[in-house]
C-alpha cells in the first residue's frame, strides 16, 4: 500500500484491508461532509499508527488472533487520528497542513466540525465491536483524554516560552499517547504476555515522543536554505517548538522583541526567528533529546521475544527515527 510497508508484506496486505474498511466506513448522506470525506481518505499518510499496531499484533507465536478483528481495530486508530487532525486544524484556523490546504479551508469549519464528530462515532463504533467487556474500552477513553490535554495544553502555551518539560508533556499527550496506544493494543490484541504488552506501549510512547521532535526539527531544517511552511505557520499561530524554545533559554533578549509581536509577526521577522534558532543551536540541542528517545526506544526493543517480528520491529523503528536534516 504504502512504500514505508513495502518490506513488511503481511502488514502492507493488511493495511490494504484497513483502508477498504476506512472507505467503506466514511460515508454521510451530507453531500458537502461526504465530499470531505472522500477528501479525507485521500489524504491517507503513512499509516504508521495502524502499521505499528499490525506489526506488534505479530509479535506472538502461534496467534489465534482474528485478522477481521485486528483489521477493525487498525482502522479505529487511523480513524482517530484523521478525525484529532480535522479538529486541530479547525482549532488552529490553519489553510495549510504540511503545505496542503486543510479540509476546514476547503470546506468550512461546519462541515469539518460535523466530518471530525461524524469520525468519532465511526470510532467509537469500531471499539465497541472489537473491545466490548475489555478494560480496553476504558484504555481507549484514558487514550482519548490525554490526546485532548495535549492540545488544551498546547493551546494555553501560545505565545509563550513555556519550559521545555511543559512542551514534553505537550507531546506525550498529543502525540505519543496514540503510538503509545497502537503498539500497546496490537501486542495485547495479537496475543502477548502482559510483560511484552506493557514493553510494547513503553515502545510506542518512546517511539512517539521522538517521532514528534523530529517532525519539529524537520521545520527549521532546510537542505534548500528556505524555511518551511510550518515554521512560519507555527510561530504566527503562536506554537514554539522545541527548537525555538532550546534556542530561547540560550539567548531570551535576542528572541523578546520579536516573539512579543505575536499575531502582528511578519513572514521576515519569522526568518529572523529561524535565524536565532540556527546561531543558538536549537535544532541540534533537540536532536540530542530526541536521539534520547530513540535509545529508549532501541533499548526496549531489544527486550522483545526474539523473534523474526521483533527483528522487523527494530529495523521499522530506525527507519522512523533516522531522518535526514
Amino acid at each position: 500500500m504504502l512504500d514505508l510497508w513495502k518490506r513488511y508484506p503481511q502488514v502492507d496486505k493488511q493495511l490494504n484491508d484497513v483502508n477498504s474498511l476506512i472507505k467503506k466506513l466514511m460515508v454521510s448522506d451530507n453531500s458537502a461532509i461526504q465530499s470531505l470525506l472522500d477528501d479525507c481518505a485521500r489524504q491517507q499518510g503513512k499509516m504508521l499508527r495502524p502499521g505499528l499496531f499490525l506489526l506488534f499484533s505479530q509479535l506472538a507465536q502461534n496467534s489465534t488472533a482474528k485478522t477481521d478483528r485486528l483489521i477493525k481495530i487498525a482502522a479505529s486508530l487511523e480513524i482517530l487520528h484523521q478525525a484529532t487532525l480535522i479538529h486541530d486544524d479547525i482549532i488552529d484556523d490553519s489553510p495549510l497542513r504540511r503545505g496542503t490546504i486543510t479540509l476546514q479551508a476547503k470546506y468550512g469549519k461546519d462541515t469539518a466540525v460535523y466530518a471530525g464528530d461524524l469520525l468519532f462515532t465511526v470510532f467509537f463504533q469500531l471499539l465497541i465491536e472489537t473491545m466490548n467487556g475489555t478494560h480496553y474500552l476504558k484504555i481507549n477513553a484514558d487514550t482519548m483524554q490525554r490526546l485532548l490535554q495535549g492540545e488544551l495544553s498546547q493551546m494555553a502555551a501560545r505565545f509563550q516560552q513555556q519550559p521545555v518539560a511543559a512542551y514534553l508533556d505537550n507531546i506525550r499527550g498529543k502525540t505519543a499517547a496514540l503510538f503509545r496506544l497502537a503498539c500497546l493494543e496490537g501486542a495485547y490484541f495479537g496475543g502477548s504476555d502482559p510483560t511484552t504488552t506493557k514493553l510494547a506501549g513503553e515502545i510506542g510512547e518512546n517511539i512517539g515522543m521522538a517521532f514528534q521532535i523530529f517532525d519539529d526539527i524537520l521545520d527549521y531544517s532546510s537542505s534548500t536554505g528556505v524555511l518551511k511552511k510550518p515554521v512560519l505557520e507555527d510561530v504566527a499561530q503562536g506554537v514554539y517548538t522545541l527548537p525555538l524554545l532550546l534556542a530561547y533559554q540560550t539567548a531570551p533578549t535576542e528572541f523578546k522583541e520579536l516573539l512579543a509581536k505575536k499575531q502582528q509577526i511578519t513572514k521576515g521577522e519569522v526568518r529572523q526567528i529561524a535565524h536565532l534558532v540556527k546561531k543558538h543551536h536549537g535544532t541540534e540541542q533537540a536532536k540530542l533529546l530526541a536521539k534520547d528517545y530513540t535509545q529508549k526506544a532501541t533499548a526496549k526493543i531489544a527486550q522483545l521475544p526474539v523473534t523474526p517480528v521483533s527483528q522487523k520491529i527494530a529495523q521499522l523503528a530506525q527507519k522512523l527515527l533516522q531522518r535526514t536534516f
